[in-house]
């Protein structure tokens, strides 16, 4: 993970301590990303989440969070977005199986 992309995780946690981690498809989120960004500034407002690379294994591309200012805007999002995936949390994490 970059330097940068570790910045961008510590100014997110900062004011958003809930996250919700996605694994990306090979070939990213595209479109799905935009809707994505749309709804949480419908719902959480312009400032009431963030977003930054939470790769693991060196990667940077491979997954995204998703920070929020509470847990009730993290579970609406995961109810939107995590159709057709059992859903489990681990440590206090979501997990989609």
């Amino acid at each position: 993970m970059t330097r940068i992309s570790r910045q961008a995780q510590r100014a997110a946690e900062r004011p958003f301590p809930v996250r919700v981690r996605i694994a990306l498809p090979p070939d990213g989120l595209s479109r799905q990303l935009r809707v994505m960004h749309a709804w949480l500034a419908e719902t959480c407002g312009a400032a009431g989440w963030a977003s930054a690379p939470s790769g693991t294994d060196g990667l940077v591309d491979n997954q995204i969070a998703f920070y929020f200012e509470s847990a009730t805007f993290a579970h609406a999002f995961v109810a939107r977005f995590c159709c057709g995936y059992r859903i489990e949390t681990i440590a206090g994490s979501f997990s989609a199986k």
